[in-house]
Parts: structure tokens; C-alpha cells; sequence
């Protein structure tokens, strides 16, 4: 449901499939109801025919005129029946249909009285029936209560039914597909520029492009144009700062030097120590002052291509720690891409490849992938890994910390990994300190990633 046009069409689909089946229950409703009258209507029609052609005998019995019926009330099992009952006697007419049917038709009726009613016959059959009670006269003016019954089978009925509800269901089942569809294909284009908007600002995200575009409609126009505006001006802003501490730098230079030039009379203890102090401000004032123009990832940044700085790091760092029989691995996937600044990707990489190079006894294996995250952004997954005697449970925070080694013997200021977290930090990814299959330290860092790629590659 985090599709803006899935939720305008299931928001739509749900009233009108209730508002179908709502229809579609009522005119089943009235149809029924026809259906019923219908049938009513029938055996009436079939009662007074009966009733007309009821012709008294001798013997007392009323028996009709077989050429005044239903052909169908002669012929067994026609599903029409037909009867006529004198209370308290056996004496009573049924139609030739009845045969082997064994339809009973109820009780007498008194004179004036009507009764409907619906039944099973043995074999299944649904059958209903209409019964009056008359008082017959004959010539003599002899009157007698008779029971004149009619009774169809509903077969035919509950077929037509059962017809007129598969067209009336095929009928709005087709009816509510062709009505969805066309919602979606005008949903589909109604929503084509909030698609474009979509695609557009992931483009900005993964450095494809600058800006947004131009000719969205009235409602969407003002969001690019805002959206633009607020590019141009994070980009603006960004370069005043960086010119800004760039010119702070240069003048933080020159008081430096003057330091360091004034203490030519100073005692070699005293200069030694102030040179070492002047270094190390020296140092932390450039590393503050280029993490501070750096500012973390732009939108509409250009992506940094992954493989060339790995490599040139990798053919740097063999000629370094050249007197190790050192294998650096590289797996690095096609098109894996950084979408941030490539000084500080080269840093954080250096930082991690320098890192493992020192420890390891002969192998470190750097591993890079572009993956997409369950909300649609794309993050770039480098892990470093190295054969080393690694960093204990206890020891992963605090090496995390400025100034703090693992290992105090070992030549180094502490700054390298707390750099490392500080970049990451700055980007809003995020780092982990793990045990290598190796043997040694896994450093696994989750960054702005730019291209998904399909198969990695490997370098030795």
C-alpha cells in the first residue's frame, strides 16, 4: 500500500465491488420475487380451468372435463398435477399425471379457504402447491365441499433462476473488470507526472541529474520548482562554506608560521615540543576544517565510481608494505558507485585498507556492492577484512575513539578509524566492527550507494 495509484485504485475498487454486489442482491431479490408471482399467477390460472371443467357424476363424484385441462395434467410425470378432494371421503379425482409421483397435496380445505404452499416428492423433486376450498352445486342444487389442488414442479423456475443469476453475475463481473481497468489506465495517466517527479528526484538522488525538470502541471509545478530552489541553494551554500574555510585555513597558516619562526631562540627542548604541538594544530585544524567542507552527501552529486580509487589505493598501499608477502583481494561489483565526495571516500578507504595492510599477516580482502534497500534507496556495502589477530568484543568501541589504539606499540596516532566513523557518520551511514572468516578484523561500512549491479568482480 505505499503506492500512491494502488491505494486510489483498491480506495475506489472496494465501494464499487460492495456497490456491484449490493445491486446485484437486489435485482436477484426482485427477480425471485417475479419468479414467484409468476408461478402464483400460473397456478391460479391452472386452478380456475380446473375449477371451470369440475362436472358432477351420477355416483356423486366431480370429476372435470378431461378436453377443458392441460394436455400436460393427462401425461405421467409432465411435472404439473392436478386433484380434487371431497372432505371425509376417499372418493376424489387426480390428474393422470400423478401416477407414480406420489404428490400429496394436504388437507381439505373449508369453503373459501387458500393455502400455497412448497414440497419434496420422494425423488427430490421441489414442487409447489395451490389449494381452495368451494362449495360445489350441482343441478339439483346439491352443494358439497370440494378441495380443488394444483401443483408444478419448480424445476423450470429454480433453472431460469439459476440462468438469470450466472448472466446477471458474469454480466457485472465483466462489467466491474472493464470499469477497473479503465480506472487504472486513467489512474495510470492521471499519476504519469507524479512518476516523472519520482523518477526525477531519484535521478537527483543518484547524481544522474542536477535539477528537476519543466512542464509539470499546475498542482505539481510549485514542488519542482521549490524542490529546485532548494538544490541551487544547498549547492551555493556549500561552496560559500568551503571558500569560507578555505580562506580560513590560509589565514590560520600565517599565524602558525610566525609561531614556529619565533621560536628559533627558544632552548631545542622547549622548540621540539612547540614544533610537536604546532604539528599536531596544524594537523587537526586542516582535518576539522575539510570534514567541515565536505558536508556529506549533495543531492544531485556526482556518483564516485568505486573501482578506480580501490585500485589506485590497492597498487599504492602494495608498494608501501611491499617488504610483506601481502595479498590485497578486491571483489568489487560493476558500476558499484558512492554518491558523495571523492576525497572523503578515498580517505575512508585508505584509512581501512592502511589499517588492514599494518595488521594483517598476508592477505586482506576488500568486498563493495550496491544493493537496494526495502525503501527504494540504494546503499554501498564495503567491508574490509584481513587475517590479523583482529579487535576483541571489549576493545570495538574504544577504538572508535580519537587517540585510542588497539595496540599502543604499534607506530600511529589513533585517528584513523575515529576519521573513518566521523565521515560515515557525516554521510548517515553507519560502521561495524566483526570477526573476519579470515581470522582477523571485518570493518563493514553501509553508505549512499548509486547503481545496483548484477555480478561482482575479482582482482588479486
Amino acid at each position: 500500500m505505499h503506492s500512491l495509484s494502488r491505494r486510489l485504485l483498491v480506495s475506489v475498487s472496494v465501494p464499487l465491488v460492495l456497490f456491484f454486489g449490493l445491486t446485484i442482491a437486489v435485482l436477484d431479490s426482485s427477480f425471485r420475487e417475479l419468479s414467484d408471482r409468476t408461478l402464483r399467477d400460473l397456478l391460479e390460472a391452472q386452478m380456475v380451468a380446473l375449477i371451470a371443467a369440475a362436472e358432477p357424476q351420477e355416483d356423486g363424484a366431480v370429476v372435470p372435463l378431461e378436453r377443458s385441462l392441460d394436455s400436460r395434467l393427462a401425461t405421467p410425470g409432465s411435472g404439473l398435477y392436478a386433484q380434487i378432494r371431497v372432505p371425509g371421503s376417499e372418493m376424489a379425482w387426480r390428474s393422470p399425471s400423478t401416477a407414480g409421483a406420489f404428490v400429496d397435496f394436504g388437507p381439505p380445505l373449508a369453503p373459501g379457504e387458500n393455502r400455497f404452499s412448497r414440497t419434496v416428492l420422494p425423488d427430490g423433486t421441489r414442487i409447489a402447491i395451490a389449494s381452495r376450498g368451494i362449495a360445489f352445486e350441482d343441478e339439483a342444487q346439491t352443494s358439497q365441499n370440494l378441495t380443488f389442488s394444483v401443483a408444478t414442479s419448480m424445476e423450470p423456475y429454480e433453472e431460469q433462476l439459476w440462468r438469470f443469476r450466472r448472466r446477471l453475475f458474469g454480466w457485472f463481473t465483466g462489467l466491474t473488470f472493464l470499469l477497473l481497468t479503465t480506472l487504472g489506465v486513467l489512474l495510470r495517466w492521471v499519476l504519469t507526472p507524479v512518476r516523472r517527479l519520482e523518477r526525477e528526484i531519484n535521478a537527483v538522488e543518484s547524481g544522474e541529474r542536477e535539477t528537476l525538470g519543466d512542464g509539470y502541471p499546475r498542482e505539481l509545478a510549485g514542488v519542482a520548482s521549490n524542490l529546485n530552489t532548494l538544490l541551487i541553494g544547498e549547492r551555493r551554500r556549500v561552496a560559500r562554506y568551503r571558500d569560507t574555510l578555505g580562506n580560513l585555513a590560509h589565514s590560520l597558516k600565517t599565524p602558525l608560521a610566525v609561531m614556529r619562526s619565533s621560536l628559533g631562540a627558544a632552548p631545542p627542548a622547549v622548540r621540539a615540543a612547540l614544533d610537536q604541538e604546532i604539528d599536531r594544530m596544524t594537523g587537526i585544524i586542516e582535518h576539522q576544517l575539510k570534514r567541515a567542507a565536505s558536508g556529506g552527501a549533495l543531492l544531485g552529486q556526482t556518483p564516485v565510481e568505486v573501482a578506480p580509487v580501490a585500485t589506485e589505493l590497492r597498487a599504492a598501499l602494495l608498494k608501501v608494505y611491499g617488504r610483506k608477502d601481502l595479498s590485497l583481494e578486491l571483489a568489487i561489483a560493476p558500476g558499484a558507485q558512492f554518491v558523495g565526495d571523492r576525497d572523503d571516500f578515498t580517505e575512508m578507504l585508505g584509512n581501512l585498507l592502511d589499517n588492514a595492510c599494518k595488521w594483517c599477516r598476508s592477505r586482506v580482502r576488500v568486498s563493495v556492492s550496491n544493493v537496494e534497500t526495502p525503501a527504494g534507496r540504494r546503499e554501498l556495502h564495503l567491508v574490509v577484512e584481513d587475517d590479523g589477530p583482529g579487535i576483541s568484543a571489549e576493545d570495538r568501541a574504544r577504538v572508535l575513539e580519537r587517540g585510542v589504539r588497539a595496540d599502543e606499540k604499534v607506530p600511529g596516532h589513533g585517528l584513523g578509524l575515529a576519521m573513518v566513523r566521523d565521515t560515515v557518520e557525516l554521510y548517515g551511514g553507519s560502521l561495524q566492527l566483526e570477526t573476519s572468516e579470515l581470522g582477523g578484523a571485518r570493518v563493514s561500512l553501509r553508505l549512499p550507494g548509486g547503481l545496483v549491479p548484477s555480478a561482482p568482480r575479482s582482482a588479486r
